[in-house]
């Protein structure tokens, strides 16, 4: 039970709400269990006594009918709306807590972590298994207590009434502890495998709605379906087994708790034809035997119920314990000041432990406002080099140094604040364009969006749109062409205004103008900025002050365009290819 015990930590800010929830609930719950004094009562003081005349009886049974009315109009209806307001806003709050904390994680988990996990899979935790924790909340925390406690209440009634009885309905009490116990014991283990389906076939249906385009291109409609269906099947599988379990402990439970009332019918009738008990005392028995079990069926319910939360928390505490890759150090500083001299010291990189690495002994002096453009073949390390810069990584061997000092001992967030990001493909929100442009400095005024828009040269796009700044741009920019989503994220960079400028192919999936418009505010932007371009196009990089070309993660040739051309390597061989497709 950890992870009942962590759930409890959110709970914890709450427990003033909680308790009082469960006092309100246990006067709603007491109420209709005066309903079998009053049948008792009625029974037998009122119509089968003997010395009250007719008027008398009706006169007692108005003035008790009015009392109980008065009780059940006035007093139960707002004690109902409270339990029901504040259980619901407490679990509400608790959710709350958890999703927020949740994002949080989110954002702080590495490149690697979102590499090989589905974004599906991820929502499905934040969304369908945080919401299920909601029942433990509700059921576990308030419900199952507000039902034992009326199982308690129903039993000392009836102890008063008659021990006899009471303790025959108690008869059947260890079976259905004991078939609980077993049924319940397996069904957390089904829970979670049930809720591990859904959230492949979430993970599953994610992907493919993103990319819709490549199905319909490829016509592949009847292959795709049978592999959505190949997921749903396993998901129908395990929630079918889940159901069947589920179904059989309801089966056995409900049956021995049906016996108890028939026991009870069966000796308080025999007392009553004996002489022994009176009618009036048998009917509010019996009343008291459904005031006794529906709480008990209500807590199978609830173990259902819970078994699901248990299984849900455990998936949701799964995800919050993964480990952040890129983390601060203890003694983590603020980066401050940059002027963008970066070197790099014997760096050799890989993505996972057991793999070769994709960088070895990388040394690399660049200097402040310096551009520098790395070229190669793909694969050869050039983007992945680059990524080391804002930590999306962290170096396997070897340092990076920004401005003389190791990049791990500065915060995180406070060194990619120093560093602008345009890459091959952009991600677009599926917001307006101003809100886009925004995230390079969300405090920035509309000015200063329009000015950062106009020097990417997107200014006069963005005013043919159907809403100018305002027109919202679709999932993932879906609404732009490839151009205009890259002059967006250039001009994001623009608002930004960073001292280091990273540029990861951003114009090589471009047509020729876009291309010209895109490298024209490029040029602008890494004018007075550290900027290091990966560029694939190798006609677009010639006014690089150096050009490094990276081969199987080694550096093996750099210089300008001319030192390169006149040695006439790796870079020339390249360049002359590149000439000659085009």
């Amino acid at each position: 039970m950890d992870s009942v015990k962590r759930y409890m930590k959110f709970v914890k800010p709450y427990w003033i709400q909680i308790i009082a929830t469960i006092i309100i609930g246990i006067i709603k719950f007491a109420i209709p269990l005066l309903i079998p004094l009053l049948i008792k009562y009625v029974i037998d003081d009122i119509i089968g006594s003997h010395s009250l005349t007719a008027e008398e009886k009706l006169h007692k049974l108005v003035w008790i009918m009015a009392m109980m009315l008065g009780i059940f109009v006035i007093i139960r209806p707002p004690i109902e709306y409270y339990r029901q307001y504040f259980a619901q806003w407490t679990a509400s709050k608790i959710l709350y807590d958890i999703r927020d904390r949740f994002f949080t994680h989110l954002q702080k988990l590495s490149f690697k972590f979102y590499a090989n996990t589905r974004g599906g899979e991820v929502i499905s935790r934040v969304i369908n298994d945080v919401e299920q924790t909601k029942d433990f909340v509700i059921t576990g925390l308030m419900n199952v207590w507000l039902d034992m406690t009326t199982v308690l209440i129903a039993i000392v009634m009836m102890f008063m009434m008659d021990a006899r009885l009471t303790l025959i309905s108690l008869v059947v009490f260890p079976f259905y502890i004991f078939s609980v116990k077993y049924f319940f014991g397996n069904l957390r283990f089904l829970t979670r495998r049930r809720s591990q389906a859904l959230a492949e076939v979430q993970g599953y249906l994610h992907e493919r709605v993103q990319g819709m385009a490549v199905i319909k291109s490829f016509a592949i409609e009847d292959h795709e379906q049978k592999q959505f269906d190949r997921h749903n099947q396993n998901f129908l599988k395990k929630a079918l087994t889940h159901t069947s379990w589920t179904a059989k402990s309801f089966a056995v439970v409900n049956t021995i708790t049906d016996i108890a009332p028939l026991l009870i019918i069966f000796v308080s009738g025999y007392l009553v034809i004996k002489g022994n008990l009176t009618v009036g005392t048998l009917a509010a028995f019996i009343a008291y035997i459904d005031n006794l079990y529906s709480p008990l069926r209500r807590l199978v319910n609830s173990g259902t119920t819970l078994t699901q939360a248990f299984a849900s928390m455990d998936r949701v505490f799964e995800l919050l314990d993964e480990k952040y890759d890129i983390d601060d150090r203890p003694d983590a500083v603020e980066c401050r000041n940059v002027h963008g001299d970066i070197r790099f010291e014997g760096v050799e990189f890989k993505y996972a432990d057991k793999q070769e690495p994709v960088l070895k002994n990388i040394n690399l002096h660049i200097k402040a406002g310096e551009t520098v453009a790395l070229v190669g073949m793909s694969g050869g390390g050039k983007s992945s080099l680059v990524s080391l810069i804002p930590r999306f990584y962290d170096v396997t061997k070897g340092a990076i140094y920004l401005d003389g000092r190791d990049i791990r001992e500065f915060k995180v967030r406070s060194l990619r604040d120093k560093i602008g990001v345009v890459l091959q493909d952009n991600i677009l929100f599926s917001e307006s364009v101003k809100s886009n442009i925004l995230l390079g400095n969300p405090h920035a005024t509309d000015e200063e969006v329009v000015q950062a828009a106009i020097a990417a040269k997107a200014h006069d796009f963005i005013m043919n749109l159907a809403d100018g700044y305002d027109t919202t741009v679709g999932e993932r920019g879906v609404k732009l062409s490839g151009g205009q989503k890259q002059r967006i994220a250039i001009a994001r960079v623009f608002l930004k205004n960073p001292p280091i400028l990273i540029l990861d192919e951003a114009t090589s999936a471009l047509d020729l103008e876009s291309e010209h418009l895109i490298q024209e505010a490029i040029e602008k932007l890494a004018r007075n900025r550290t900027t290091l371009i990966v560029a694939h196009r190798l006609s677009t990089i010639t006014h690089a002050d150096r050009i490094i070309l990276i081969e199987d993660g080694e550096i093996k040739e750099m210089g300008t365009h001319e030192q390169l051309m006149e040695k006439q390597g790796l870079y020339y061989n390249l360049f002359q290819i590149q000439q000659l497709d085009d």
